[in-house]
């Protein structure tokens, strides 16, 4: 196994990933996989595989996290922070360009019908997701009923999300686990885990204490809920996108539910983690808040809680690999939360596609969720997930091109 010959190759290579990592996690995963184990040979296929599966086990974005792995493998902290970096800067500077334009000409009819296709083909972005996971996820009568109760538990009870993410991972932990399986040797304590507690730890909490100190009520909502998510965002960002949405738009009320879904739309055009949505809804509900300077806080903030962990996590995990790795409760509590997280996308792509295909909704007083108006729905927006539906799933277009092709169209429906 070689290794680069000094940090001049580590930013060439994670810069070019960082620039390319279009396409979701998987895509992300399989470019890294290209570039480090089959291209340069500085990681073994057994250790890449073993730091993926690391890394599906911590909270936050899957593939930021690898790269991070892979830094720090490589040239030790320093390695991380500059492989971590360059995963999430690019899509980050994309994403303020974006999310600034939108606040200003987003209400333009020209610019709000480009979005009606955007948010058509988002409902197929879902889809895929769900169907994905599913596949990985559901191998078992056991699995599919863990999927159906978080389902249920989502759309029906309205229960929080940390509850039913809480719930599966201790189901699988005590009740998944093989009972005749050794028990597992003890994790080593290594002199340095304290020092990366503190050192990261209070540099994510920095910001929340000092805009407590300056009484920054808003701009410490962001980062207290984002900080939240940080910790709970299992299974990919579409688990945590219907909890997101419902703090953001019914709690909080800094954005709308049309907002939110055209947020989705635009982080998926970037590069990047998905999870850099949580920017955009940041700058916009700041720009809503109290202008430009605000938005460019919020923005700040929203990044900062939500990637700050990302580097505790696997600076502090990252050499417990091979232990970690070995532990089965742990790796079952792993399996239920991601055949739960399959109920949890479910629940997020009904939400969605009522919300785009329905003008309006009605409540019903045994269920959590809105039922839509048969009578309301949208013809051109089904026409349009339609075609969504065909570029993405029948023909296999790419996800941008697809969103490109998805603007263009409900452009032209909007001048019809």
């Amino acid at each position: 196994m070689t290794h680069p010959t000094g940090y001049a190759g580590l930013f060439r290579v994670f810069g070019r990933i960082g620039l390319l990592s279009f396409g979701g996690p998987a895509a992300q995963i399989a470019l890294m996989h290209t570039e480090l184990v089959e291209k340069r040979d500085w990681l073994s296929e057994e250790t890449f595989l073993r730091a993926l599966s690391l890394c599906m086990l911590l909270p936050g974005p899957e593939a930021m996290q690898l790269a991070t792995y892979a830094g720090w493998k490589l040239r030790g902290t320093a390695g991380g922070l500059i492989a971590g970096l360059l995963f999430v800067l690019p899509g980050a500077l994309v994403i303020l360009l974006l999310a600034l334009g939108y606040a200003v000409w987003g209400g333009v009819p020209l610019v709000q019908a480009a979005f009606t296709g955007i948010k058509a083909a988002v409902i197929i972005i879902v889809l895929q997701a769900l169907l994905k996971v599913s596949r990985r996820a559901l191998a078992g009568p056991g699995p599919r009923v863990l999927a159906l109760a978080a389902f249920v538990a989502l759309f029906v009870l309205g229960l929080p999300f940390p509850v039913v993410i809480l719930a599966a991972g201790l189901w699988g932990a005590f009740m998944m686990s093989q009972p005749d399986e050794e028990p597992p040797p003890a994790l080593p304590v290594r002199p340095d885990s304290l020092r990366i507690i503190a050192l990261w730890g209070g540099l994510w909490a920095l910001p929340l204490v000092v805009l407590a100190l300056m009484d920054q009520t808003f701009l410490l909502q962001i980062g207290l809920f984002f900080s939240q998510l940080a910790v709970l965002t299992f299974g990919g960002a579409y688990a945590v996108l219907a909890w997101m949405t419902q703090t953001v738009v019914a709690d909080y009320g800094w954005i709308t539910t049309a907002q939110m879904i055209d947020a989705l739309g635009l982080a998926e055009t970037t590069p990047g983690p998905l999870i850099l949505v949580t920017e955009f809804v940041a700058l916009l509900a700041g720009y809503l808040e109290g202008g430009p300077l605000l938005a460019l806080a919020a923005g700040a903030v929203a990044l900062w809680v939500t990637f700050t962990p990302c580097f505790l996590w696997i600076f502090l995990a990252g050499p417990y690999l091979d232990v970690i790795s070995a532990r089965p409760r742990i790796a079952a509590a792993l399996r239920a939360i991601t055949a739960a997280v399959v109920g949890v996308i479910l629940n997020l792509a009904v939400w969605f596609a009522i919300h785009v295909l329905f003008d309006k909704t009605t409540s019903v007083s045994w269920l959590a969720a809105p039922l839509p108006e048969p009578l309301s729905l949208d013809i051109p927006a089904l026409g349009l997930t339609c075609l969504a539906g065909i570029l993405m799933l029948w023909l296999g277009l790419g996800m941008v091109r697809s969103l490109l092709i998805m603007a263009a169209a409900g452009l032209l429906a909007g001048m019809i």
